[in-house]
């Protein structure tokens, strides 16, 4: 898979896997896209947050690219950035409030390049965080949620989103409590789909591929008609 150098705010969304920059509001976003096969393409787009940028996240991350993979695979293109300090990317880290204002960047960028796509958010971890806490405000049309860190971060203030929404939490995870996670859904009024996957740690280590069968087949019926 070839990747594409652009300058900073292509004025189009890529035909192809590309790296680029973004305006962020703390200096420039790494980017990278792809785009679904033409035989499967949707008209419709994610952008994808990874975990903590203070404990190694990015979106090189193995599960952000495996959520990444399940969602083009399903037909959507897709887009992830590094947050503020990490990788390229400018700025500092801002405990999930300056990240939420990159995500804002990124959305408004592909809103322009897409304006009749449907947006999709999609987050792991801390990114499940930024994605879920900017959702409404954002207007997503679908959320993605993995393993959202329930308990170490304020969810409980959070506007729920009324878009589909999927949260994938394995029951081995050893670092966000999982009850905390089915406790959290439980009390909502609309629930999000939950999928619980058992013997499943944090990062999914001999899980990925089941995690990928799980996003595909949960979001089959929410994907938008076709691109072609």
């Amino acid at each position: 898979m070839s990747t594409l150098a652009f300058s900073a705010n292509p004025d189009n969304f890529p035909a192809q896997a590309a790296s680029f920059a973004l305006d962020g509001p703390a200096g420039k976003l790494e980017v990278v896209s792809d785009v679904a096969a033409p035989a499967d393409a949707r008209r419709g787009s994610v952008i994808v947050c990874h975990p903590h940028p203070q404990q190694g996240g990015s979106m090189h991350n193995k599960v952000v690219t495996m959520v990444e993979r399940s969602l083009r695979e399903s037909g959507l293109d897709t887009v992830r950035f590094n947050f503020r300090g990490v990788g390229a990317s400018e700025g500092t880290y801002d405990g999930g409030n300056g990240e939420g204002d990159d995500l804002a960047a990124v959305v408004a960028w592909l809103r322009r390049v897409r304006p009749h796509d449907a947006l999709w958010l999609a987050g792991f971890s801390f990114g499940s965080y930024v994605s879920i806490r900017n959702a409404v405000r954002l207007r997503a049309d679908a959320l993605v949620s993995v393993a959202p860190p329930v308990g170490r971060w304020p969810f409980e203030s959070i506007e729920p989103p009324n878009c589909p929404w999927l949260v994938v939490q394995g029951e081995g995870d050893e670092i966000v409590d999982p009850q905390a996670v089915f406790d959290w859904i439980e009390a909502m009024d609309r629930p999000p789909e939950l999928v619980r996957m058992p013997e499943t740690s944090h990062f999914f280590h001999r899980r990925l591929m089941d995690l990928r069968g799980a996003i595909k087949h949960a979001v089959h019926d929410w994907l938008p008609p076709s691109r072609y």
